[in-house]
């Protein structure tokens, strides 16, 4: 059986997804108008929408349902 390579992160999951989500927001400047350039937005503000959630869910406010 082979054992998997694990490694730490050095950046946090937010982090990685709002860089994620810049890098294909200035792909997509590049794309011209199109379902290509539709898509690469959508995942850029997948990528933007989860950093956000992961930052939520990590704050110190959030309360467990009751």
């Amino acid at each position: 059986m082979t054992t998997r390579q694990r490694f730490k992160q050095r950046d946090s999951l937010e982090i990685r997804l709002a860089a994620e989500a810049e890098r294909l927001r200035k792909q997509a400047s590049s794309l011209p108008p199109g379902a290509m350039r539709d898509e690469v937005l959508r995942k850029a503000r997948q990528a933007e929408t989860g950093s956000q959630m992961s930052e939520w869910l990590r704050s110190p406010g959030l309360q467990p349902p009751d």
